[in-house]
């Protein structure tokens, strides 16, 4: 799946378009990379994001297509 897909259906990022700014900013990166938008996220990545002055960082535990919104968090563990 798309990162920036992945952290609308997580909710880590409320919004695809905001997600794909983020990317294009560089304030998001996959596996201690800056990643692009269209790079693909699979079970065991870390994902730490970059909110001002504070950094979220959580690894993936599964991917799907879509969730519900109370079962978002299942797809990933702060760490």
């Amino acid at each position: 799946m798309r990162l920036d897909k992945y952290l609308k259906v997580s909710r880590l990022i409320v919004r695809r378009t905001v997600a794909n700014e983020a990317c294009d900013a560089g304030r998001v990166m996959l596996n201690d990379k800056v990643a692009r938008a269209s790079a693909e996220v699979k079970p065991g990545d870390t994902i730490e994001i970059q909110f001002g002055q504070k950094t979220v960082r959580v690894e993936v535990l599964q991917v799907k297509d879509t969730v519900r919104k109370e079962e978002a968090q299942e797809l990933y563990r702060y760490l």
